[in-house]
């Protein structure tokens, strides 16, 4: 999972395996940490919205799952605030 922040928003690109780990109910994490902080970003299957504390930010995409599995679809957006981007970043197919 590929994580930017802009100035619209948050952009998330995930691979064909992370694709396939969230339709299986798995959630994908990210996370640089430091000492008394960090950043972190939850990518559930299993909830829907938008919630943001601390520098944690947890997308849920359940809803829109189903729709980002389409193959002719790039991706989803959550309109937030923050506005989050999730995007298929299909490269190389993985064996």
């Amino acid at each position: 999972m590929k994580v930017r922040f802009t100035r619209q928003g948050v952009r998330v690109r995930i691979d064909d395996l992370e694709l396939a780990a969230l339709q299986r109910g798995e959630i994908l994490k990210l996370e640089t940490l430091w000492l008394e902080g960090g950043w972190t970003l939850e990518l559930s299957p299993l909830s829907d919205g938008l919630e943001g504390m601390n520098g944690h930010l947890k997308v849920g995409i359940r809803e829109l799952l189903p729709m980002l599995g389409e193959p002719e679809r790039e991706g989803v957006r959550l309109e937030g605030p923050p506005r989050v981007d999730v995007e298929k970043d299909f490269g190389a197919v993985h064996a």
